[in-house]
């Protein structure tokens, strides 16, 4: 009888452990689904290991028209430039399925990529199967993974909303640099601030 009720208890606490952090990635966690290949705007497939150098990979979620992204994607390239420096791979995000068909399908992305002279890969998150494993909450919404694949720095860019004049703290260049000397990043969570992804729910 005892080890019955041994054997019920753990059987009753594996569905708990299998989906105590499910869709939402805290720091130190392992990246997943870093094999899927996804269509980048170039119409070529590309995965996040596919872009991921020495010191880790940036992990951007955004899209198209939320005003939060167009207030921050002129700088883009910039963070590029700020990933490169520190020897990070860069991939951008789009998990608007939703919109799918609309303002962000790809004709849209390839348009605003070319429009914005986007210098990384801004790829299709085809049903938002990336978003809901990371937790991806905004456009844009921070993932920075180190060279282990543990998860560094989540949130928001900097701390301007979105304007430039407003930024006192640049969260995520701050968190590259740390990446490319090798230490710890002192902020390693912050709040994103961003219209809602149009995910497709399970």
């Amino acid at each position: 009888m005892k080890n019955l009720l041994i054997v019920l208890l753990i059987l009753t606490a594996i569905p708990v452990l299998a989906t105590k952090n499910a869709g939402k990635l805290e720091i130190g966690d392992k990246a997943v689904l870093t094999d899927v290949k996804m269509t980048d705007v170039s119409g070529k497939s590309v995965s996040i290991a596919d872009v991921k150098k020495e010191n880790g990979v940036l992990v951007l979620f955004s899209c198209n028209t939320c005003p939060f992204v167009l207030k921050w994607e002129s700088r883009y390239n910039e963070i590029k430039k700020w990933a490169d420096n520190n020897n990070v791979g860069m991939i951008v995000l789009n998990s608007n399925y939703q919109n799918r068909t609309g303002s962000d399908s790809m004709e849209a992305m390839q348009e605003k990529a070319k429009k914005q002279g986007y210098n990384f890969h801004y790829v299709v998150d085809k049903e938002s199967r990336i978003a809901n494993s990371f937790g991806g909450q905004t456009t844009p919404h921070v993932f920075l993974f180190d060279s282990n694949y543990d998860l560094a720095y989540k949130g928001a860019i900097d701390d301007g909303n979105g304007s430039a004049e407003k930024v006192s703290k640049e969260y995520l260049q701050e968190a590259l640099v740390s990446l490319g000397s090798g230490k710890a990043v002192a902020i390693n969570e912050t709040k994103p601030v961003g219209c809602s992804i149009k995910r497709k729910l399970d």
